[in-house]
This record gives structure tokens, C-alpha cells and sequence, in this order.
């Protein structure tokens, strides 16, 4: 459940830097009051711990879904 939180708050984070780069066009800011109102910073602060969350799962043993129903 964390790793999926982790992944969808990393996309949202990802579209705004598409949309930053793009239109410059900060939508977390334009919905939260701006860059330095203490929400769009909340935002921030989280999607970047999403993101290095997401880190660990480069790292994490796959589980196959070739191997389910096969005796082992």
C-alpha cells in the first residue's frame, strides 16, 4: 500500500515538473497559494519523500508472477 502511495505522490510530482518545464506553470503552486505558502511546501516536502521512497524499489527482489501455481 506504501509503495503504491509513494508511486502515485512521485507521478503527481513528476507531471508538475512536466508542466513546469513545459508551460512554466507550477500547478501545485497555482492550487496551494504558491511556491512559498506552507501547503504547496507540505506538497513538496511529501512528494519528495515519495520519491526517495521509490529509491528502494529498484532495489527490492521481484516477485514473479510466472512462478504462482507452479510447484516448487
Amino acid at each position: 500500500m506504501l509503495d503504491r502511495l509513494a508511486l502515485i505522490l512521485t507521478i503527481v510530482g513528476a507531471l508538475n515538473w512536466g508542466s513546469i518545464g513545459l508551460f512554466r506553470f507550477d500547478i501545485v503552486a497555482w492550487i496551494f497559494g504558491g511556491q512559498d505558502a506552507i501547503l504547496s511546501r507540505i506538497i513538496y516536502t511529501v512528494v519528495a519523500l515519495a520519491g526517495i521512497w521509490c529509491i528502494s524499489l529498484l532495489f527490492r527482489e521481484r516477485e514473479s508472477e510466472d512462478t504462482v501455481g507452479e510447484i516448487q
